[in-house]
């Protein structure tokens, strides 16, 4: 693939500041895509789009609370008045909180079903419109394997991400039309800041649950570079006749 294969694309990338968003927004930038960096970590997303200008690419960091309307709308707005226009969305903002129905409450289900849902209904409705107009576009939403699957002790984690998954087919179907697609990456266990969260949310050690995420056919945890390469498949030019698809990017873990 050419080194510019996202040449004078506009990216829109939430949860921009660390992790797998960060990891894409960097190969992103580095196949020739503008990236706006959209983060509620204000400091963080600046941090990555200094990384990219490094570098010699183009990018904006946005201060972004997804669960809000207006802060959504605007993180388009200031992308397209950067920019010019928005080609690609990465909806990948997303949080944990690792309890069963008894434990969880009723705050935290509404938290996670905002950020890991919510964002994903409202970065769409503002951003679909410019990419059609623009004649098209693609999108791409951050499941989980859990996504697919069920889990212990993360039953709204569970349902945001089964939630996703399933918007992601509905979103297809209906914007297909408008040259816009609609696919899925669901990650496995993957080692950022949020999965080091979890072992501490259990009370075990980040290196122990490490160790224990990497027990897969492929035998290692992955990589937040790993994913962001599936994402620059789905958000690509080499996927232009695949969308309403789920990506399953874990090494093996949901294969037995």
């Amino acid at each position: 693939m050419s080194r510019m294969q996202l040449e004078n694309k506009v990216a829109l990338i939430t949860g921009g500041g660390s992790g797998i968003g960060r990891a894409t927004a960097l190969l992103f930038a580095r196949k020739g895509a503008a990236v706006a960096v959209v983060d509620l970590d204000e400091a963080g997303a600046q941090a990555v789009a200094r990384e990219i200008e490094a570098e010699g690419g183009r990018a904006i960091a946005v201060h972004c609370d997804v669960s809000q309307a207006a802060d959504c709308q605007r993180a388009v707005q200031e992308t397209v008045a950067a920019f010019g226009r928005l080609d690609i969305l990465f909806n990948n903002a997303g949080i944990i909180r690792r309890a069963d129905v008894l434990e969880l409450t009723e705050e935290e289900w509404d938290r996670t079903m905002a950020v890991n849902v919510k964002s994903v209904f409202l970065l769409s409705k503002y951003a679909i419109p410019v990419m059609a107009q623009a004649g098209g576009g693609a999108i791409v939403n951050t499941g989980s394997g859990w996504g697919l699957v069920g889990g212990r002790n993360a039953v709204s984690y569970c349902a945001s991400k089964g939630a996703v998954v399933n918007m992601t087919r509905a979103m297809a179907l209906d914007h297909a039309a408008q040259n816009i697609r609609v696919n899925c990456v669901c990650p496995g266990d993957t080692d950022t800041g949020m999965l080091r969260n979890e072992a501490q949310q259990l009370g075990a050690t980040a290196e122990a649950f490490l160790v224990e995420a990497a027990d897969r056919p492929l035998r290692r945890i992955g990589k937040p570079e790993d994913i962001a390469q599936a994402v620059l498949y789905l958000a690509g030019d080499a996927s232009s006749f695949v969308t309403g698809t789920t990506l399953v990017v874990d090494g093996g873990g949901l294969a037995g």
